[in-house]
């Protein structure tokens, strides 16, 4: 096996001289499905060469990845449920327990650190591909920036959402998938998964259909001031979905602080608790809400309405659509007897 340094210098000079050769190609134009996915280590792919801008980096695939690293959970699942498990050398950060259906394959795949790996940890791991899944997976003051990771002749993906670009949608979701699989050579995979994940949509949205929008406050953390999901995050849409609305759906971020003035202001009258670990358990974040005197008078708190959710299942990625069930039986419990 070549040393990390060799393979660094290999992988260098392979990716420049695909960037002379391939011919530029919108992602997914002309991808074809292959019931392999490509072959790790095939010099060509049907399909290929696939280009795809993220986030304003723009990178020409002449065939799928083939040793892949996720950093955050979501990416990780994304990828398990595409079937792309072979290709995967390492995750990082697990948040929340993996779906039943998945946890065999990700158990499988080494965990190489608990939160964010450093930089040198990555390059241990010999990946050609590293999908992130927070815009933290790529913090320049860490060392991990996707220059950084492009010097080493590793192409990287992040997650749209921490694009910063416009507000997420399901159809972000939708497209995350389609536009990974199309990096990976399997569009057909692609369309079975966002089948499957717009009917259980879809379902959840008409059970709901013509009921009141409910009134939604997400707790994410906080003491002194409360951290929730803001109108540009998936969050929102989802709670739309569901028969909802966030009552900070016009906080102009994914996530950030509100005071608790605002909250009591806004009378929610469902909160959507977001557990995940390192944020204090599910059951105390309710003890702390239902301890505050100041909130005593705001309807979800008074009624003890809470709807908990993995943060996972908040993200880009395939949690989202049955987040958008256990919310909607949550906000319109009658719809669903």
């Amino acid at each position: 096996m070549f040393s990390p340094a060799r393979r660094r210098r290999t992988l260098r000079a392979t990716a420049a001289a695909l960037v002379l050769s391939a011919a530029l190609v919108t992602a997914g134009c002309g991808a074809s499905d292959r019931s392999d996915g490509g072959a790790p280590g095939a010099s060509a792919a049907a399909g290929f060469p696939v280009t795809v801008d993220n986030c304003g980096v723009k990178t020409t695939y002449d065939k799928p990845p083939s040793r892949v690293v996720t950093i955050h959970q979501h990416p990780a699942e994304l990828m398990l449920a595409l079937g792309l498990e072979d290709r995967m050398v390492g995750t990082a950060f697990p948040d929340s327990a993996v779906l039943p259906e998945l946890r065999k394959a990700y158990e499988a795949i080494p965990e190489l650190a608990e939160r964010e790996p450093s930089f040198e940890k990555i390059l241990d791991a010999e990946p050609d591909f590293v999908y992130g899944g927070y815009g933290s997976a790529f913090a320049e003051n860490e060392g991990r920036s996707r220059k950084a990771f492009a010097d080493a002749g590793i192409d990287t993906y992040l997650n749209r959402e921490y694009c910063g670009e416009k507000r997420i949608t399901m159809e972000d979701t939708y497209a995350e998938i389609r536009t990974v699989a199309g990096i990976f050579g399997v569009p057909g995979r692609a369309d079975d998964l966002v089948a499957d994940l717009r009917g259980r949509v879809d379902k959840a949205s008409a059970a709901v259909k013509g009921e009141a929008k409910v009134p939604v406050f997400v707790y994410d953390s906080g003491d002194k001031s409360a951290f929730t999901a803001g109108g540009k995050g998936l969050g929102t849409d989802l709670i739309r979905l569901a028969g909802g609305e966030n009552v900070f759906g016009d906080l102009d971020e994914v996530f950030g602080d509100v005071s608790w003035e605002q909250v009591v202001e806004r009378r929610p009258e469902v909160i959507a608790i977001y557990d995940y670990a390192g944020a204090g358990s599910v059951e105390q974040k309710k003890r702390f809400l239902l301890s505050q005197p100041a909130l005593a008078d705001v309807p979800a708190v008074r009624n003890k309405r809470f709807v908990v959710l993995p943060l996972t299942a908040t993200l880009v990625g395939i949690r989202s659509a049955h987040a958008v069930g256990d919310l909607a039986r949550g906000l319109h419990p009658a719809s669903f007897r």
